[in-house]
């Protein structure tokens, strides 16, 4: 048995040299190109994160949970300050969770700052459906 030229050199082409024309090389990509991709990316990226925020992110309106006190089957009791523009009001959403994680409370408390005052606290007694674990704040906005 005599062996074909393509079965003695491994990657050899199996077409006749000179029938089919002549194969082209590849191409090299030039990092400059992959470089300036990326960038134009990144940039994109950042002017797009830049904008949401600006649209949706108010760190005007900002609350922290002091104390959730009063823990009985039916209601807690959630302290907490919200950071507001002096004379301006706010819409904060508050709930509560069980032991398990499932969310047995939730509503939305106006919140309005007296005159001269940034950050007041406000106390809120929420009802639950089942024996809650902890209270908290989700979001704060601008009323409407």
């Amino acid at each position: 048995m005599t062996e074909t030229r393509a079965t003695t050199q491994p990657g050899a082409s199996m077409f006749p040299p000179g029938r089919y024309g002549r194969r082209r090389e590849a191409r090299r990509t030039r990092p400059w190109i992959v470089g300036a991709l990326v960038a134009v990316l990144v940039i994109g990226g950042l002017g797009l994160s830049v904008r949401l925020y600006r649209m949706w992110g108010d760190p005007t309106y900002d609350a922290k949970v002091i104390t959730y006190t009063e823990i009985t089957d039916r209601q807690i009791l959630v302290d907490f300050q919200v950071t507001v523009p002096e004379g301006g009001s706010a819409v904060c959403v508050l709930r509560a969770r069980s032991r398990d994680g499932a969310e047995v409370a939730r509503e939305e408390v106006r919140v309005d700052a007296p005159a001269g005052e940034k950050h007041p606290v406000v106390r809120h007694r929420l009802a639950t459906s089942a024996r809650p674990m902890i209270g908290e704040v989700m979001r704060c906005r601008a009323a409407d």
